[in-house]
């Protein structure tokens, strides 16, 4: 597949000017790479690409070759895995105990069952309903997936499908931003999808927040940390009568359907921004409480326009 870049150089660094960056799809998203020092843009790029081929090999679950395929194929059974698979699944349980469960990586049998069975890219509408099969007995969540983080060992549990869609970007976009600081020395911005990360001494980046790429938003500042944007106005596809988003709630294993169609979040890493924002989605009305017990500042979307700020929004 060819990669098309748009990049955008200046040595001007000031707070009005631009600075060096580029920008491309992959991941079926857009992808956005901002650093201070022109010089750092070109291998910055082939760094961020090259980890995200890694995280693709690692944890795609449209790849057939990929570690989760592999686990997923694998029910019941320890499967060895890089320390990169450990560490996306690792934070992946963080994250779901974090939220409670409301984020969970244990619904890629719901996708599947919703459509949702190859890259969203390739999901198409369908007159066919939604797939249906019977229910477990007992239905597995994150707590039932197994993880050795020293030997590297993850045991998917009988009876579901392991997907890390709801972290993994986010987390690779936190990587991405502190390791490129931390090697190139210069201030880093990393955006793949809606989840952007930040990471150095700059602590005025100016940001949009908008439900969908290009559209007109709020300009806020991020000091540090990351933020995320969870919407049900995009991914969307229909399967008979029924239009599909594709958050979903576990506890039902149906889309969320609740009074927000748009999340945004500014948190300490884009990882738990997503997380929270995710979660806002799914919880419905007891989003602002909950949004209010985990600290972050909040921008909601309900279903009719209407935009609630919390917690001191826009940050």
């Amino acid at each position: 597949m060819t990669t098309t870049r748009t990049v955008t150089t200046t040595a001007v660094l000031d707070r009005d000017a631009p600075l060096p960056t580029a920008s491309w799809q992959d991941w079926s998203c857009l992808v956005r790479l901002v650093v201070s020092d022109p010089d750092a843009l070109t291998p910055a790029i082939a760094y961020l690409e090259a980890m995200m081929q890694r995280v693709d090999r690692a944890a795609s679950r449209f790849r057939a070759d990929s570690e989760l395929s592999w686990a997923n194929a694998n029910p019941g059974r320890p499967v060895v895995v890089s320390r990169t698979m450990a560490n996306l699944v690792a934070s992946a349980l963080r994250e779901a105990a974090r939220s409670d469960g409301a984020v969970d990586p244990t619904v890629g049998d719901d996708l599947v069952r919703l459509g949702y069975d190859r890259d969203i890219a390739l999901v198409r509408d369908s007159p066919l309903p939604v797939g249906s099969g019977p229910e477990p007995v007992a239905r597995p969540s994150w707590r039932d997936v197994r993880l050795d983080e020293i030997a590297c060992l993850l045991t998917v549990p009988a009876g579901c499908t392991l997907d890390l869609g709801a972290t993994a970007k986010a987390q690779t976009a936190d990587w991405a931003a502190a390791d490129l600081s931390d090697r190139f020395r210069c201030d880093v911005l990393v955006e793949i999808g809606g989840d952007l990360a930040v990471a150095g001494r700059k602590d005025d980046w100016q940001v949009t927040v908008a439900e969908r790429v290009g559209q007109a938003g709020e300009q806020v500042t991020l000091g540090a940390g990351g933020i995320a944007t969870s919407t049900t106005t995009i991914r969307r596809w229909r399967r008979g009568d029924t239009e599909i988003s594709h958050l979903i709630d576990p506890a039902t294993g149906a889309p969320a359907a609740g009074p927000w169609r748009t999340v945004t979040v500014a948190a300490g890493n884009a990882t738990h921004a997503n997380t929270c924002s995710t979660a806002a989605v799914v919880l419905g009305d007891g989003a602002v409480t909950w949004l209010g017990i985990q600290r972050v500042a909040a921008r909601l979307v309900h279903q009719s326009g209407e935009v609630h700020a919390i917690g001191g929004w826009p940050c």
